[in-house]
């Protein structure tokens, strides 16, 4: 395997729900493992989510996992997923699954660069931001 660098995502409990959304939004495969299936399964928090991958037909990887019992959990406000390229359909369409029951900071419109952009939060309080080349002048 190559190096790759793509986000890891933290969540309070609801893993399972996020990366199977993420899924509905981007396709591809997602492998789940839980706390149980690596440890003690009848341990607090066995069926929660010790590790997940979504690896979409696009070649995005976003990984994540629940925060185990016993640990802190603290969503950061300092970073955001970002998704950018040409094709302006797969891109809305990402952008309206992710936006729909999420709140929009930045409509996703045509930017002074010449760009369309918008930002989101989605349901599960995950910060992305949607950038769609413009056509060069």
């Amino acid at each position: 395997m190559t190096s790759r660098l793509n986000p890891y995502i933290s969540f309070n409990g609801d893993a399972r729900q996020a990366m199977e959304f993420y899924k509905d939004v981007f396709g591809g495969t997602l492998a789940v493992s839980t706390f149980g299936e690596f440890g003690a399964p009848d341990a607090e928090g066995a069926d929660k989510i010790m590790h997940a991958m979504l690896e979409s037909d696009n070649g995005f990887t976003l990984m994540g996992a629940d925060t185990p019992p016993g640990m802190e959990h603290n969503p950061g406000t300092n970073i955001a997923v970002s998704l950018s390229g040409d094709d302006g359909d797969l891109l809305r369409g990402y952008w309206a699954k992710l936006s729909d029951a999420g709140s929009v900071s930045v409509p996703l419109e045509k930017q002074m660069w010449g760009d369309e952009f918008g930002a989101c939060t989605d349901q599960f309080g995950i910060s992305w931001m949607v950038n769609i080349a413009g056509t060069p002048s």
